[in-house]
C-alpha cells in the first residue's frame, strides 16, 4: 500500500479567515513525546503564545501522548497558524517533534463548536488515560 500524502490534499485549498477548524497534529513517528511533563506543558502553553495567537484563536485543545487536537478560529491562513505552532513547540524543546503535515476539518456551523470541544476534551477518557477528565491536565476549552 502506498504512503499517505496528506500534504498533497492541501494543494490548492484555501483556508478562510474567521472560520473554525478542527486540526490534528501527530508527533513524529507517533512516538509518545508528550508523555513527558515538560513536552506536554510546552505544547499546551504554546497555543496561547503571542506568535500563535496572531494567526489563530484557540477555542479548545487536548495534548495526547502522541498527538494534539486543536479547535481554532483562524485569523489568516490555517497552514501558517499550524506551522507557527509546530515551530514554536519544536524550538522550545530543541528538537523536531512533529510529523509532517496535519489533518484538518472545517467547522461549518457555530452550534457544532461546543460538541466538537467536548469530543476533543474527552480524548483522554476514550484513550484510557484517566477515568475523570479533571485528572488530565493537558487540555483547555473556551467554554469553562
Amino acid at each position: 500500500m502506498g504512503r499517505y500524502h496528506s500534504h498533497a490534499l492541501r494543494q490548492g485549498r484555501q483556508s478562510l479567515a474567521g472560520h473554525c477548524y478542527l486540526v490534528t497534529i501527530a508527533a513524529r513517528d507517533r512516538q509518545p513525546r508528550f508523555a513527558e511533563f515538560q513536552h506536554a506543558a510546552c505544547a499546551c502553553s504554546s497555543f496561547y503564545a503571542d506568535s500563535v495567537a496572531r494567526h489563530a484563536n484557540t477555542l479548545a485543545f487536548v495534548v495526547m501522548p502522541d498527538h494534539v487536537h486543536w479547535l481554532l478560529q483562524v485569523n489568516g491562513n490555517l497552514s501558517e497558524a499550524v506551522r507557527v505552532y509546530k515551530a514554536r513547540v519544536s524550538c522550545l524543546l530543541g528538537e523536531r517533534i512533529w510529523q509532517d503535515g496535519f489533518h484538518d476539518r472545517g467547522v461549518r456551523r457555530e452550534e457544532d463548536l461546543r460538541p466538537i470541544a467536548r469530543y476533543i476534551v474527552a480524548n483522554p477518557l476514550r484513550g484510557g488515560l484517566v477515568d475523570n477528565i479533571l485528572d488530565y491536565p493537558y487540555w483547555n476549552a473556551a467554554w469553562l
